[in-house]
C-alpha cells in the first residue's frame, strides 16, 4: 500500500532535486577556487551575498504587510555565524585545495550533534559518536603526504596547512549556524531569517574587506572578468536562492536517511569536478582519508535510523 504511483513519482523528484542541488554545491568549490585569483575573499562574500539579498528584497517588501518586520534579531544573529562560516572557508580556498576544501567543509554534518549538547542540550547519538572518530582519522589520513606507508606515517598531519584550519574552523561556524537556525526556524518567518542572515553577511563582509588593508592583510583585489561575473551570479542566485527554495520544497518528499546519503555526496562532486576542471590530485593515502570521510558522514547520518527503524519492525514482527 505504501507504493503508491503518485509518492513514489514525488519521492523520486524529490531524491532527483537534492541530488542535483548537491551537485551544484560541489561545484561551487571550483568555481570559487578560481575567482579568488582576481577577487579578494571578503569582497568576494560581501558581492555574492548583496546579489542574493537585492534579489529577494522585492518579495520581503512585499510580504511584509502580513509577515512582521524585515529585520528580526535571530536572523542577525544567525548572519553573524553565516557570516563566520563563508569568510574562513572562502580564506581558507585561497591556501588549500577546492579538493581537500569540499571534504573537509562536509565535516559540519558530524559536528552539528556535538554543539547540540551545549545549545539544545541533545545528547549525541552513537552513529554520531562512531562518524566522528572515522572523520578525524580521515582527516589525518587527507592531511598526508606520499603513497607509502613509510612517507605517510613521517608526513601523518604534516599537510594541515593554515587554508585546511581555517576551511575546518568554517566548518565549525556552519555547524553551529545549523543548530541555531533549527532553534529558531520553529519559531520565525523562514523569508526574515533569510533575508536578515544575506544583509548581515553582506554589511559585515564589506565593513571586513576596507577593514583588512589597515589590519595589515594585504590590498584588496577587485578585477572583474567575466567569469568572476559568472562566478559571483552562479553562487548567489543557483548556489544560494535557487538550491534554497529547492530544498524546501522538495526535501521533505525524501526520508532524512535517504537526504543525508545524497548530501554527503558534496564532496565527493567537489573533488571530481576539481580533478578535471583545476587538475587537482592527491595522495593515495588522501584517497583513502577522503574515502573515510565521506564513510563517516554517511555512518553519522544513517546509522541511527536503520538500527530504530529495524529495531521497530523487529518489535513489531
Amino acid at each position: 500500500m505504501n507504493n503508491i504511483p503518485g509518492k513514489t513519482a514525488s519521492r523520486f523528484t524529490g531524491e532527483f532535486v537534492l541530488f542535483l542541488i548537491t551537485l551544484l554545491w560541489g561545484s561551487t568549490f571550483v568555481i570559487v577556487k578560481q575567482s579568488l585569483s582576481d577577487v579578494s575573499p571578503y569582497l568576494f562574500v560581501a558581492v555574492r551575498f548583496s546579489i542574493a539579498a537585492l534579489v529577494l528584497l522585492p518579495v520581503v517588501l512585499w510580504r511584509k504587510k502580513n509577515k512582521g518586520e524585515i529585520f528580526i534579531w535571530p536572523g542577525i544573529f544567525l548572519g553573524i555565524w553565516l557570516f563566520l562560516g563563508f569568510i574562513t572557508q572562502t580564506i581558507g580556498l585561497n591556501h588549500t585545495t577546492a579538493t581537500k576544501s569540499g571534504f573537509i567543509t562536509g565535516t559540519f554534518v558530524v559536528l552539528i550533534p556535538f554543539f547540540q549538547i551545549f545549545i539544545e542540550k541533545k545528547k549525541p547519538s552513537k552513529g554520531t559518536m562512531i562518524g566522528i572518530c572515522i572523520v578525524f582519522v580521515g582527516l589525518l589520513f587527507l592531511s598526508s603526504s606520499g603513497n607509502s606507508i613509510f612517507e605517510f606515517v613521517g608526513s601523518l598531519g604534516k599537510g594541515f596547512n593554515i587554508g585546511d584550519f581555517l576551511t575546518l574552523l568554517g566548518a565549525v561556524f556552519f555547524s553551529i549556524h545549523v543548530v541555531y537556525l533549527d532553534k529558531f526556524s520553529k519559531e520565525y518567518s523562514p523569508l526574515s531569517l533569510l533575508f536578515s542572515q544575506f544583509v548581515l553577511v553582506s554589511v559585515f563582509s564589506f565593513a571586513s574587506a576596507f577593514l583588512s588593508p589597515a589590519a595589515g592583510s594585504g590590498p584588496l583585489q577587485w578585477n572583474l572578468t567575466g567569469f568572476v561575473v559568472f562566478s559571483l551570479l552562479y553562487t548567489a542566485l543557483i548556489a544560494t536562492l535557487m538550491n534554497i527554495a529547492l530544498q524546501t520544497k522538495y526535501q521533505k518528499t525524501v526520508s532524512p536517511s535517504k537526504a543525508g546519503i545524497i548530501y554527503s555526496l558534496e564532496p565527493i562532486f567537489s573533488a571530481v569536478l576539481a580533478y578535471f576542471v583545476l587538475n587537482e590530485k592527491i595522495s593515495n593515502f588522501g584517497y583513502i582519508g577522503s574515502a573515510l570521510i565521506f564513510t563517516g558522514l554517511v555512518i553519522s547520518e544513517v546509522l541511527d535510523n536503520y538500527l530504530y527503524k529495524n529495531g521497530k519492525e523487529s518489535a513489531q514482527g
